[in-house]
């Protein structure tokens, strides 16, 4: 199996590192430190693409430390704690997480105890805003680093390292134009050097000029540049979400075709539109959630290529259905009320009351049975007392929950604001 150029073009040493200067350059903060020995754990943020995994290998050879590396896309405490049992009896290991904004809280707070201690030096890479991804107690105990975009200086870098490279194996490459290089990597150097390494390979010569034209169509006649575990995968899948939701069924089948075209599992775009449905769509239209439903389920019976005329369908339903997201932020609502306010004791006239010591107790006294009253509404209260008349969902401006909201306020008059 070939190394892909990246991996080759891949810096060892701070020397070689390109870009982030205001980080790693003489006398920058993070050099200082590395030099010094002595590295807080940390958290490198930037978007893809731009050396977060390769300044973490390089902190760690030039440290000479032990190195650990997961990412949170297949890991799982299970793997953070078997590598934190293996660093007990090493000195000054380092794990690396990457994309770690993707481990739940359970897992982030399986890392506090052995960063705490020192068992290990944390280097986590996250594309997201750690102040919203990243736990707060974790975050407490980590210095976090801003990475920035690489410009057309550092891209230039780049290519010349693959030119000189390419020269070391008896490959000359011209690069006479580099505009489409530089659009179809985004700022992100894997990607750019990638799409190099699929111009240069699509011919055998030992000379290759590489023009605008000669990439654009060599790299779109080349599905292979769609990298299911890679930056792409996200990027469209982000694209298609967004679309969705800012209701536009045009964008919204044009990126999920891309998916298809370029080998995406269909079940996995079944499954975000599933999600999708009750995030961006709840009770504005309670049959997305429905026809989402019965996609995933159809899709896998079917399988490729019949499915793909069943998610297109649904993928245009939803993006056209009338948006809400009330049910979603009555859930985040519920739980930070239950964070401030912990496990209030349930109200005795709607507890169960299945024996009669519990009967005898109080439980269930005092119920009153909604069927027994007119409009099959009791008006009782069922939070605990601490939080009674706390209003949690607050249904949307669309014509389905605003009738909702009628229906609520004619039951509970002033109590809950409908």
């Amino acid at each position: 199996m070939n190394t892909p150029l990246a991996e080759i073009l891949r810096p060892k040493t701070l020397d070689e590192y390109i870009g982030q200067q205001h980080l790693v350059g003489q006398g920058a903060v993070l050099r200082t430190m590395i030099e010094s020995g002595t590295i807080p754990s940390m958290i490198l943020w930037g978007p893809p693409g731009i050396g977060k995994t390769t300044l973490a290998t390089i902190i760690s050879h030039t440290l000479r430390r032990p190195f650990h590396s997961l990412s949170a896309i297949n890991s799982g405490v299970k793997e953070v704690r078997d590598v934190i049992d293996t660093a007990r009896n090493q000195f000054g290991a380092i794990l690396f997480i990457d994309e770690i904004h993707r481990f739940s809280k359970s897992q982030q707070d399986s890392l506090l105890g052995a960063v705490e201690k020192g068992i290990i030096t944390l280097i986590g890479a996250t594309t997201e805003n750690p102040s919203f991804e990243v736990n707060s107690a974790l975050l407490s105990r980590c210095q976090v680093y801003v990475l920035k975009e690489f410009g057309a200086e550092e891209m230039n870098q780049l290519l010349a390292s693959a030119v000189d490279y390419y020269a070391t194996i008896d490959r000359k490459i011209t690069l006479q134009e580099t505009e489409a290089l530089m659009r179809i990597s985004g700022g992100d150097a894997r990607k750019l050097l990638n799409a190099l390494e699929l111009v240069v390979n699509s011919t055998a010569t030992p000379e290759v000029i590489v023009t605008n034209k000669t990439a654009t169509e060599v790299i779109q006649n080349n599905l292979a540049i769609y990298d299911k575990q890679g930056d792409m995968h996200y990027d469209l899948i982000s694209a298609f979400i967004k679309s969705m939701r800012g209701s536009d069924p045009n964008a919204a089948i044009y990126y999920m075709t891309r998916m298809m075209e370029g080998g995406e599992d269909p079940v996995f775009i079944a499954r975000r539109m599933l999600i999708f449905a009750s995030e961006d769509i709840t009770n504005a239209n309670p049959n997305a959630l429905l026809l989402a439903n019965a996609c995933f389920d159809a899709v896998t019976k079917i399988g490729y290529p019949e499915c793909k005329i069943i998610l297109a369908q649904t993928a245009v339903y939803l993006a056209s259905s009338p948006k809400s997201n009330t049910t979603y932020n009555a859930l985040h609502a519920a739980q930070m009320l239950i964070k401030q306010t912990g496990d209030l004791p349930v109200p005795m006239a709607i507890r169960n009351a299945p024996t009669k010591l519990m009967k005898e107790l109080g439980y269930h006294e005092g119920y009153q049975y909604p069927h027994d009253y007119p409009g099959n509404f009791s008006g009782q209260e069922y939070l605990p007392d601490a939080i009674k008349g706390t209003c949690l969902y607050q249904p949307g401006n669309n014509p389905r929950e605003q009738e909702t909201k009628r229906q609520l306020h004619e039951k509970w008059k002033g109590k809950y604001g409908y």
